[in-house]
């Protein structure tokens, strides 16, 4: 059976967060959370530890070298296993990074429009202070990308009161796909001010055709002196993020201040499922991660010209994931509201990623073709009649 090959009526029987926020008349296309179904080799694992009554706590000693493993064949990057520590998920990697290596109160460099959590972890979690660095947005309507804007970085890595900087490297939501030479240069950038660089890259195994993903710590280790992170996980890639398994790739600058600092209670917000389901995707999930980024290639072409034939409507080209950023016209400042209101359908909100996001939503595009074309539908119902 393909991935996605479902209908709307037996996806509406799974009880996770994207399928209970709304009432049953709304179509969810809001929180990162796949319609296709769970690769076999995830499926078989956690069926065959409910069948062997196997339901303590983790142990995630294999972890470590079946993400090297994965990360060599998939970038050739060297992870040191022994640098390798498993966290629950890739927001709490961040927040034990942040506490274990900067000083409360200093500030955190953010590039909004960004992933909503980067604000609160910063400063609610953390006791942090965000400094946000906007990413700039150029090229032709139709054909706008948003980069990195390295001269502002480097303005903001000069104040002192700057202690990290949390990139999220491939984009969400804008999906850009930052280049060798962009990171890079963050990378020098950084270790010139004594910037500790965090990089979520829990999208990166999601880099679709025509952009090549590039770890950040792979390009880190051509920089002395750099205090660095990387953020990673099987999570959003085999959807799977109810099962608790995230791993937070040190640079040898700071493993020994995270290694004595990490208490090892947080090590045991890591689930037992979530060890089983992430073995089973890093060594055996590649031909399901093949057809479901097939599935998503397809997915994205088709959103993109739908929504670019649209009169006021500007969707970015996501070079990775499955989440689309969108610009609305005449809409108001939160375009989802008024699109949950008149359509029934749920996305997320642009103003929640950051000031950037004004007029903007965030679309969720893996689903079938069919709930798909809905969306679509129920969107250009809501940009007809206000233009009308």
């Amino acid at each position: 059976m393909h991935i996605d090959h479902t209908s709307l009526a037996h996806l509406r029987q799974r009880t996770s967060a994207k399928w209970r926020a709304y009432p049953e008349d709304v179509i969810p296309a809001w929180v990162a959370e796949m319609d296709f179904a769970l690769a076999e080799p995830i499926a078989a694992a956690l069926h065959a530890a409910v069948d062997r009554s196997d339901t303590g706590y983790r142990w995630a000693d294999e972890i470590p070298g079946a993400l090297a493993e994965f990360a060599q064949a998939e970038w050739g990057w060297q992870v040191p296993i022994d640098n390798v520590i498993v966290l629950a998920d890739v927001m709490s990697s961040i927040a034990q990074s942040l506490v274990h290596l900067t000083d409360p109160g200093s500030a955190v460099v953010i590039n909004p429009p960004v992933y909503p959590p980067f604000f609160s972890t910063v400063e609610k979690v953390c006791s942090r202070t965000v400094r946000e660095v906007p990413l700039t947005r150029i090229g032709a309507p139709g054909e706008e990308r948003y980069r990195l804007d390295l001269d502002a970085l480097e303005r903001a890595f000069v104040d002192p009161a700057v202690q990290a900087y949390v990139l999220c490297s491939p984009h969400n939501p804008t999906g850009t796909v930052h280049t060798p030479d962009e990171l890079g240069r963050v990378a020098e950038l950084a270790a010139a001010h004594g910037v500790l660089v965090i990089s979520d890259e829990i999208h990166a195994p999601l880099t679709l055709a025509g952009a090549t993903h590039t770890p950040f710590l792979k390009v880190a280790n051509d920089v002395n002196d750099l205090r660095a992170v990387a953020a990673v996980s099987a999570s959003k890639t085999w959807n799977i993020p109810g099962l608790k398994c995230a791993q937070l790739v040190a640079g040898d600058v700071v493993l020994d201040a995270l290694r004595d600092g990490i208490p090892i209670e947080a090590t045991y917000g890591v689930g037992h499922f979530g060890v089983l389901g992430t073995l089973a995707a890093y060594r055996d999930g590649a031909p399901w991660r093949g057809e479901m980024l097939a599935t998503l290639e397809d997915r994205r072409r088709f959103l993109f010209d739908s929504l670019e034939a649209m009169d006021g409507v500007r969707m970015t080209w996501p070079e990775a994931s499955y989440l689309a950023w969108v610009h609305f016209d005449g809409l108001g400042e939160d375009p989802a509201l008024e699109i949950l209101d008149q359509a029934k359908i749920a996305l997320n909100s642009g103003p929640a990623f950051g000031s950037p996001g004004a007029a903007h939503a965030r679309i969720n595009y893996a689903t079938t073709r069919e709930i798909l074309e809905s969306v679509i539908a129920g969107i250009g119902s809501v940009v007809v009649g206000h233009a009308s």
